[in-house]
């Protein structure tokens, strides 16, 4: 695969940037990162307008579906470093209310998720399966 810096995302087909998306997702890269990965060294800014599809659909066809959203996952990684650090300074009082605040994000976007049938009707926000389910 050669990088394209000089070329303008109209002239690379739609076959190699799935060619490149595929490998870069087999490395285990994020779709966030894979798009920072495309714009910088590939020069493709927007992957729609070469293939005609989002990069998360792209992904899905590909067999890369996350069981959980990355946005999602996110804040379920720092909520799971909040409880840490609330396990060992519980007198942290601006540390318990960021949580509770993290913690109606993490509701909001659960719920939204749900609506749009990406996450199961019976997913739950709980403190202690959120911590098994990211590692």
């Amino acid at each position: 695969m050669v990088k394209r810096e000089n070329m303008k995302p109209e002239e690379i087909k739609p076959e190699e940037v799935y060619k490149i998306i595929e490998k870069l997702a087999r490395e285990g890269n994020p779709p966030s990162k894979i798009g920072l990965i495309l714009r910088d060294q590939y020069g493709i800014g927007d992957v729609r307008k070469v293939t005609g599809k989002k990069l998360s659909r792209i992904l899905e066809e590909l067999g890369f579906k996350k069981e959980v959203p990355e946005d999602l996952t996110n804040l379920l990684k720092k909520a799971v470093k909040l409880l840490n650090h609330l396990s060992k300074h519980k007198k942290d009082f601006r540390s318990k209310r960021a949580l509770e605040i993290l913690e109606g994000k993490i509701n909001s976007l659960a719920k939204y998720y749900i609506r749009k049938g990406k996450l199961p009707k019976s997913w739950k926000y709980d403190r202690e399966r959120v911590a098994l389910l990211i590692r």
